[in-house]
């Protein structure tokens, strides 16, 4: 496995391999089994798989948790290397940027609903770093984890409207074995919450049967969010429960294609997020 900090390292590189078919796994480091399952997709896919470890200042508001973001460099080189990544690009934030950005993006639809909401800005940066590693790494496929569904659809949105010729491959939300997603963010959750927290998971797959048995996008958004406020006790809060057309994000369900059931909560030092993608029937 090769480290390449450099983009001048990292383009030679990239000439080097010619027209051999390149996956990129999108990191913010601090690797977890999500982030493996995503290297084990890409690594189907192509002949060399690339992951970026880097913690995008970008997408992050002031008051968020850019500082606090969990980073291991030496764990993550272990663990990427043991699931056959071929390449690490790691650059620093001057590395990628210069000292400050003179060119940002700014995504217009599919970011003021679910987390986009109320972190403006947010998916600004995450087109912005994407882009940039889109041009220099130069993939036939990237790998995104539906545990951000509305990440994904963002992502498919700058694919399309920027004309990459990149496909994305969407993959499933790793869970623990009661249910949690996997995340970083998780290592924050005490002993208490920790035991609470799969809660999340189960009142979405009851709201998924609400959809799947003929209920209304509304009913389904109700029952998970009562189900959650009954079990809080006074653990998390609630942040959002809402369901839009996928990937469109739309609040115009036809109830004939994918929806998406999202729930984001907020426990004392780590806000949850999790979703499940509906397949409806072509005709209900």
């Amino acid at each position: 496995m090769q480290v390449i900090r450099t983009i001048k390292d990292l383009r030679s590189w990239r000439n080097e391999i010619g027209n051999s078919i390149v996956s990129l796994v999108p990191t913010m480091g601090y690797l977890h089994e999500g982030h493996l399952q995503l290297v084990e997709e890409a690594n189907d896919q192509s002949d060399y798989t690339v992951l970026s470890l880097f913690v995008n200042p970008l997408q992050f508001g002031p008051n968020e948790d850019f500082d606090k973001y969990p980073r291991d460099e030496a764990r993550d080189f272990e663990l990427a290397e043991k699931a056959g990544v071929d390449v690490v690009f790691c650059p620093t934030s001057d590395e990628l940027y210069g000292e400050e950005p003179s060119v940002q993006l700014i995504v217009t639809k599919r970011v003021n609903v679910l987390c986009g909401k109320s972190r403006p800005g947010h998916f600004d940066g995450v087109v912005t770093v994407v882009s940039k590693l889109f041009h220099l790494v130069q993939p036939h496929v990237a790998c995104f984890g539906l545990k951000d569904a509305q990440q994904v659809a963002v992502i498919e949105g700058l694919v399309a409207a920027l004309d990459f010729p990149v496909r994305i491959h969407r993959v499933a939300t790793v869970r623990e074995a009661d249910g949690l997603a996997k995340s970083s963010r998780n290592v924050r959750l005490s002993a208490v919450e920790r035991d609470m927290a799969p809660i999340v998971y189960e009142a979405l797959c009851i709201g998924k049967t609400v959809l799947t048995t003929g209920g209304s996008a509304n009913a389904a958004v109700e029952t998970v969010r009562n189900k959650l406020a009954d079990s809080a006790q006074g653990v998390f809060t609630i942040d959002y429960v809402e369901a839009y057309d996928f990937p469109s994000l739309t609040p115009d369900i036809q109830l004939n294609g994918e929806v998406l059931l999202a729930v984001a909560c907020q426990f004392e030092n780590a806000r949850l997020i999790d979703n499940v993608l509906v397949q409806l029937p072509e005709k209900r």
